[in-house]
């Protein structure tokens, strides 16, 4: 499968967020957001073999594994991948865009799904089938470049209200909006989703890969 890039570091998203996590990073993406930071993985990677990921994933000594992208669901070697590291005792994280089905990712692996709002400019890819589709410890993110896209999310959130049975994560678009304001918003509604911020972008330079 082609890869962009496989690292360590502390796991920035998620309700998983803090923790020491090991990345595969693929390469490609079918989206084009208007935000994208990591648009370097669109086209930029090597072919690895499961084997040879699995090599570097167990020399890099870490529990925790997340498979993002670009958009991991494009390669079908990514099932088996995924298969071969829950089987041997890994947590495993699919950080996927929510545009293609999730039905066929391993019921083990915890999926964290976008929700494209307006903002992102690729609302019209949301795969709404994928929400009979997540299970109770999966995740839903929303990234919000503006209080349309809150009001937006607060709407799917009131059509989907078996959503908030799962960690709903709220996350400002880096440099667009200021935390501070959507986490006011999210107080002023007592809105029941968990605020994220992005900590690796406020450890290290936000420009800085690997991270």
């Amino acid at each position: 499968m082609k890869v962009n890039e496989i690292f360590k570091s502390i796991q920035g998203e998620s309700s998983y967020a803090g923790l020491p996590c090991i990345f595969i990073r693929t390469t490609a993406c079918n989206l084009r957001c208007g935000w994208c930071d990591t648009s370097y993985a669109f086209y930029e990677g090597e072919d690895w073999s499961v084997e040879a990921i699995l090599e570097e994933v167990r020399r890099l000594g870490c529990r925790y594994v997340e498979i993002t992208g670009g958009e991991p669901l494009l390669q079908d070697e990514v099932y088996s991948l995924l298969k071969i590291l829950l089987n041997e005792g890994y947590h495993v994280l699919v950080e996927t865009s929510g545009s293609l089905p999730i039905n066929q990712i391993d019921p083990r692996a915890i999926v964290v799904m976008d929700i494209k709002c307006p903002g992102s400019g690729m609302r019209h890819a949301v795969h709404w089938e994928n929400l009979k589709w997540l299970k109770s410890r999966d995740e839903v993110k929303f990234v919000i470049a503006d209080r349309n896209d809150y009001d937006w999310a607060k709407e799917v959130l009131t059509q989907h209200p078996e959503l908030y049975g799962k960690a709903v994560l709220f996350s400002p678009v880096f440099g667009r909006v200021e935390p501070r304001h959507l986490a006011e918003w999210i107080l002023e509604e007592n809105l029941p989703v968990r605020f994220q911020l992005q900590l690796h972008k406020y450890i290290w330079d936000p420009e800085m890969r690997g991270v």
